[in-house]
């Protein structure tokens, strides 16, 4: 298995627009931060989890030629804003994109690419096969996928992580009940969200994400969805565990 963080900053990217902290203004390549997502290559498939407003700058970079699904954590533009650009993919290999999203956010999609959804569209719109997620296993290609799902904000707010073989993926998350971490237990390599250091109403601060690691026991556990509030990547990287590191963009793992 092979898994690529393609972006690991939060809504706003980092450096943010006219921000002119200490982190915004670094000239570390580790401070810079596309919107989160990642590439899972397993056993020939190749998985996309997100598709934010930076998806054609992670493809290009990466050398990306094809996908085979792409999965969508929640709605919010900052993980679905790119799909516009699978329009490349569908020229590529001759087909739609299969798009695994929740009812709730295939409702999103359709309204805000709904260009793309229209009986007549217009030549050359980006074309998408849309495929319900639930929070059941699936499979894809024969690749088992377990659903996460944990709270965003409000009961009704909610996403979807993923575990794939030993990887679990999860990102926006403010609170994951006892029923779902039991899918998460024996994971060898887990990625968390975490925002910043100060508490935030609907995403994992540094402290929790910590102690949710620590109860996992991971091999190895990765931080991503991370703001320009969390501090530099080399004074908060001292800070951490042994087994905990800040994922950043265009981080390798292999395993």
């Amino acid at each position: 298995m092979k898994i690529i963080f393609l972006g690991t900053g939060t809504s706003q990217g980092v450096p943010v627009i006219a921000c002119d902290c200490e982190v915004c203004r670094s000239s570390d390549p580790r401070d810079r931060r596309l919107r989160s997502s990642i590439l899972v290559e397993v056993d020939g498939l190749r998985l996309v989890v997100d598709c934010g407003p930076d998806f054609r700058q992670q493809m290009l970079r990466e050398n990306v030629r094809s996908i085979d699904a792409i999965l969508v954590t929640h709605g919010h533009k900052d993980h679905l804003g790119g799909l516009d650009d699978v329009r490349a993919f569908n020229y590529v290999n001759k087909r739609p994109a299969d798009v695994y999203a929740s009812t709730d956010v295939q409702r999103i999609i359709k309204r805000e690419f709904s260009y793309a959804f229209k009986r007549n569209p217009y030549p050359g719109v980006p074309e998408f096969v849309l495929h319900r997620l639930t929070n059941k296993p699936f499979s894809i290609q024969q690749q088992k996928i377990i659903p996460i799902k944990a709270l965003h904000y409000k009961a009704d707010q909610f996403v979807f992580g993923f575990r794939i073989n030993d990887f679990t993926y999860i990102t926006d998350a403010v609170n994951i009940s006892e029923k779902e971490k039991s899918k998460i237990r024996g994971s060898r390599v887990i990625v968390l969200n975490a925002l910043r250091k100060q508490k935030h109403y609907s995403h994992f601060n540094l402290e929790e994400a910590l102690v949710l690691l620590n109860e996992f026991k991971p091999e190895q556990g990765y931080l991503t969805h991370i703001s320009h509030q969390m501090g530099k990547y080399e004074s908060v990287s001292r800070e951490l565990p042994s087994f905990v590191q800040l994922a950043r963009d265009g981080l390798t793992l292999s395993f």
